[in-house]
């Protein structure tokens, strides 16, 4: 699979750029959003150098069943990917640092990846085909049974 983005990993050591806008919110079911990052860090590790990218900032909710991707502002605008819903945050709701990046009590939503941990966002490109690649193998495990 080629897929062409930004790699949203910060340096060792060097803390992840701000954004200057809010971030859209890409939502998905867990299991999808899970084989979907699993698809971008292998993607990622295989990179040659320049030509990397990466996951960003990953939400869970508290009941389990929705993961919640960072993306850049504006992704929300030409996003339509069956399945999944890009919503504009516009600065309302949660920010970074209002969400305890330590392990959630129970039924609580939470970071899966936080900020501080990856990069400010996740390629909309990059997670478009991630998650159509994590919808075609949940597919063909689902009809294996």
């Amino acid at each position: 699979m080629e897929s062409t983005g930004t790699n949203t990993a910060p340096e060792p050591g060097v803390a992840p750029p701000l954004l200057l806008e809010a971030p859209d919110l890409v939502t998905v079911p867990a299991r999808q959003g899970l084989e979907a990052v699993d698809i971008i860090r292998r993607t990622a590790g295989h990179a040659t150098a320049g030509a990397g990218v990466g996951v960003g900032p990953v939400l869970h909710d508290g009941s389990g069943g929705t993961l919640g991707f960072l993306v850049p502002p504006g992704t929300a605008d030409a996003w339509d990917l069956p399945g999944s819903a890009c919503t504009q945050t516009n600065g309302r709701g949660m920010r970074f640092g209002d969400v305890d990046t330590a392990s959630p009590a129970a039924g609580a939503t939470g970071w899966l990846l936080p900020p501080e941990a990856v990069g400010p966002v996740t390629d909309p490109e990059v997670l478009r085909a991630a998650l159509g690649e994590a919808a075609r193998l949940i597919e063909a495990a689902d009809n294996c049974r």
